[in-house]
């Protein structure tokens, strides 16, 4: 039977992972249904950080042109110590780091990544179907086919669900069912500051980290340069549900009350902030159960310090394409086929990020020892330290 005579697959969840799996699968010839539960596709937040790994999925993607167009290619990566504001480290992203990793270093504002994955699902019309205000309130697999109902009423049939759908997904809870995302007892404060706001002295095309004591500012320039996005992230035993409360501007400054003046100048200038609380879960070896699978955050949800969701995301979406078109129909074998070439990278970056929040906010002689080590490293030495996760090939080929 040909593909286009079979059931398409379902995906749950139309974020940048869902969208990258749907484009992923269109160009292996299988069709997708996509349902979003927001009444339009969009995505919250300001900017992410694009690693080579990634930009090698944007190839096989077809999408390196579009991302190029909007993203922002900044010239080092910079630490600084937030209490004295003395320069920890820099590493430069010119010909030298091109030439060992292959692919650059980026950053973008997220919704432009959104957008981008978002056009071209439109341009594979024919193999993709996307759908909005469609809150899933049931699925189920009976005899091989997935079955999906909403809260709408709709009633969708597929060959095979994939769960994209974040932090919180519902079809995790099916087929993992491990409870709660654990809180890291961090959050994490974002704004976008207009470049004419951001004090001319500190408009570096740089990706900075400002790494204080239980706390940490990074900034960089996205837009062609017009933005600046400020992430704060501090310890806080706040909780909310969610990725868009607003924040609290005097817990803020209070917890950056001892960084040096470029900090808190930046800070500053920002009178209303979104905030979030950060989450992740424990590494698992099996996100998959039958005809259904878990991709992205759903799969390995983990802390933003690595900077690598997205990416990581995109990477299973290209990986889970190439199982499935080499399965003859056997979804379930494909999707642990898929897991089993993701999860321990996929482990390494959740454990590596918590690893990563420790050091940006260590004190005393941690962060002491921290300033030393990464003070002392070569440029080589520090893309040795990069080369695990950025070196190809980051899937099998």
């Amino acid at each position: 039977m040909a593909q286009s005579e079979k059931r398409p697959f379902i995906i749950i969840g139309g974020g940048i992972g869902g969208l990258a799996a749907a484009l992923a699968l269109s160009y292996k010839g299988f069709s997708s249904i996509l349902l979003e539960q927001a009444a339009e596709f969009g995505e919250i937040g300001a900017g992410i950080q694009l690693g080579p790994n990634v930009f090698r999925m944007f190839e096989k993607l077809g999408i390196t042109d579009a991302i190029n167009k909007v993203a922002v290619f900044p010239e080092t990566l910079m630490m600084r110590d937030s209490i004295t504001g003395e320069e920890v480290t820099t590493i430069r992203l010119d010909e030298a780091f091109r030439k060992r990793f292959i692919y650059p270093y980026a950053v973008i504002h997220r919704a432009d990544l959104h957008r981008v994955l978002l056009d071209a699902c439109h341009t594979q019309k024919d193999f993709i179907t996307l759908k909005t205000s469609q809150k899933v309130t049931h699925f189920a697999e009976q005899k091989g086919v997935i079955e999906v109902k909403t809260q709408s009423g709709e009633h969708y049939e597929g060959c095979a669900l994939i769960g994209a759908d974040g932090l919180w997904s519902i079809v995790r809870d099916h087929i993992v069912g491990d409870g709660a995302p654990r809180k890291s007892g961090h959050v994490t404060y974002r704004a976008v500051l207009p470049t004419h706001e951001m004090p001319e002295e500190y408009r570096w095309w740089s990706m900075v980290i400002w790494a204080g004591e239980k706390t940490h500012l990074v900034q960089y320039p996205m837009r062609s340069g017009e933005l600046f996005n400020l992430v704060a992230v501090f310890h806080s035993d706040k909780f909310a549900e969610g990725w868009d409360s607003y924040g609290e501007p005097d817990e803020l400054h209070e917890r950056f009350a001892k960084t040096c003046v470029p900090v808190r100048t930046m800070l500053g200038k920002i009178n209303s902030w979104r905030m979030w609380v950060l989450c992740d879960r424990p590494p698992i070896s099996n996100w998959s159960k039958g005809n259904m699978t878990l991709l992205g955050d759903a799969a390995h949800p983990m802390l933003q310090y690595l900077a690598q969701g997205a990416c990581m995301a995109i990477e299973d979406s290209v990986c889970l394409a190439r199982k499935i078109e080499t399965c003859n129909g056997a979804y379930d074998q494909a999707f642990l086929a898929y897991q089993q070439e993701r999860y321990l990278r996929t482990a390494r970056v959740q454990l590596t990020a918590r690893l990563y929040g420790e050091a940006y906010h260590a004190s005393g002689a941690v962060r002491d020892l921290r300033n030393s080590v990464l003070g002392a490293r070569t440029q080589e030495q520090a893309f040795d330290a990069m080369a695990w996760l950025y070196d190809p090939p980051p899937i099998g080929e």
